[in-house]
């Protein structure tokens, strides 16, 4: 007797301007076991461009539209602004969704560990989209150090340097702290994720943050310094404004170090128009950005493990399924949020700012 397979997961998606158009849709729509089955776009532009890209894919104006018709989804992904993500959150669970949310979760760690209770109260499976746990990079770094090819890991720097000398209009540059703008709850959502998922809980955080763009006003320049309980010292730069970028990676044991240059191809592949599964090769590094593995007497390159996105809506696919936890704890969030917010503090205070 052979049974039946399940009918794919309707996702009901809330945004469609970058993040919900080159990052969820497209790894949702090529997820097997999922089905994007409507999204919340009022923007006619961008209506068009779903109608394009997803044309079994319902536009909805509002949100509320979406909440309405709860009974027949199975999942909520929000990819609007960083403002929205809170209300929306507490909506979606609150109408018994399970639910995705972009980073960052929310603008206070207080906040996200609402969310993160309303979801365990409720018995509903919570997630944040961070999806740079699955760059080739950190995925090569987090296979070194769970090797122990490096030795005994006393540092790692990390950077996400872009070269922005000029705001551009949108909430991310809007002043109101509301708003969540600003590189530092940005790209610095993903540095100190990265960080807390290798080398686990931060004990102290130091901070210098900057407004630097002429007609800027909000943070474009950052550099954090996390101790973890562990003993482990991480580096942290996220820039809107370097000409010149460093290592995009660099871990040091007392065995060996490695050092990595160049982004992961994924973000500018998903945002050509590329898809996975579409018969190439999927988040492959080429040769020459391979990083070096080694000492300063003897390194050789290292072939980048390649990245993988699609993992992410895998395993929340998976937890819809059988109840395992999500690719992502919502508690990580949270964590996260409560360096970010020390960091704010550090800055202001030019101190060294003790957690727990």
């Amino acid at each position: 007797m052979t049974s039946t397979p399940r009918p794919p997961f309707r996702v009901g998606l809330i945004g469609y301007g970058l993040a919900g158009s080159a990052f969820h849709a497209p790894l949702i729509a090529t997820t097997p076991g999922l089905r994007l089955d409507a999204v919340v776009t009022a923007n006619p532009d961008r209506r068009a461009q779903l109608h394009r890209e997803h044309p079994g894919a319902r536009a909805l104006d509002t949100p509320e539209q979406l909440f309405a018709e709860a009974d027949s989804l199975d999942l909520v992904v929000i990819a609007s602004p960083n403002r929205t993500h809170v209300p929306l959150a507490r909506a979606a669970l609150a109408a018994g969704l399970a639910t995705v949310v972009d980073k960052p979760l929310a603008a206070t760690a207080a906040e996200a560990r609402a969310l993160c209770e309303q979801a365990e109260q409720a018995g509903t499976l919570l997630s944040v989209f961070q999806n740079r746990r699955w760059d080739g990079d950190f995925l090569t770094v987090r296979r070194l150090v769970e090797e122990g090819a490096l030795g005994r890991v006393h540092r790692f720097e990390s950077r996400f340097e872009r070269y922005r000398p000029k705001p551009k209009a949108g909430w991310r540059e809007l002043a109101d702290p509301a708003e969540v703008g600003g590189t530092l709850y940005d790209l610095g959502s993903h540095l100190v994720d990265q960080a807390i998922t290798l080398f686990g809980p931060v004990e102290s955080v130091y901070a210098e943050i900057d407004t630097r763009r002429d007609g800027a006003v909000v943070d474009d320049d950052a550099f954090l310094a996390l101790t973890h309980a562990g003993g482990v010292r991480s580096h942290l730069w996220t820039s809107a404004i370097a000409p010149l970028g460093g290592p995009r990676l660099r871990v040091l044991g007392d065995a060996a170090g490695y050092v990595k240059s160049g982004m992961d191809p994924q973000e500018a592949d998903l945002r050509a128009g590329r898809r996975p599964g579409d018969g190439t090769p999927w988040g492959a590094d080429v040769p020459a950005g391979y990083g070096s593995l080694g000492t300063d007497e003897e390194s050789s390159p290292l072939a980048t493990d390649p990245g993988d996105y699609p993992a992410y809506y895998a395993g929340i696919a998976a937890s819809l399924a059988t109840g395992a936890p999500p690719p992502v704890d919502p508690r990580d969030a949270v964590a996260a949020l409560t360096v970010l917010e020390a960091a704010r503090t550090s800055d202001t205070t030019r101190s060294v700012v003790p957690l727990g």
